[in-house]
């Protein structure tokens, strides 16, 4: 197998559903066809005309996503979830996405696969422009 192949690895899934009145739902089976790339922990955050709810937890997503009255919050026509994998980080659920983050003028919710290889730099640049983080 060539070195390139070899660097290619499976690691986390990101899942997205909109404009279904069961996302949340839907994009928990989409995270379940993914389980295989991340085993470590698994969320969902749904958007229901603005109001985001999100559940994320530690484990398998079964494990995560047990309890059918946590599905039942995530109400709304769209989603997004993750399956995360491991690469950088502890296994806290404070890295499990996806994150929310909320601003005074609404919240924003984010899933992504991969990492910041040069996020220290971009966090000193950042800072230096007034920029406060909480991580």
């Amino acid at each position: 197998m060539s070195a390139e192949l070899e660097d290619i690895h499976e690691e986390c899934g990101v899942f997205g559903v909109w404009g279904h009145q069961d996302a949340a739902r839907l994009t928990y089976f989409g995270l379940h066809a993914l389980q295989h790339r991340g085993q470590e922990g698994a969320g969902i955050v749904s958007n229901d005309n603005g109001k985001l709810h999100g559940y994320r937890g530690l484990g398998l997503l079964t494990q995560v996503f047990s309890n059918e009255q946590v599905m039942d919050r995530l109400t709304g026509n769209r989603a997004i979830g993750h399956v995360r994998y491991a690469t950088a980080g502890s296994g806290s659920v404070d890295n499990i996405q996806p994150f929310l983050f909320r601003f005074h003028d609404g919240d924003v919710a984010l899933a992504h696969n991969g990492n910041l290889t040069n996020c220290t730099s971009l966090r000193n640049s950042l800072e230096d422009k007034g920029s406060i983080f909480h991580s």
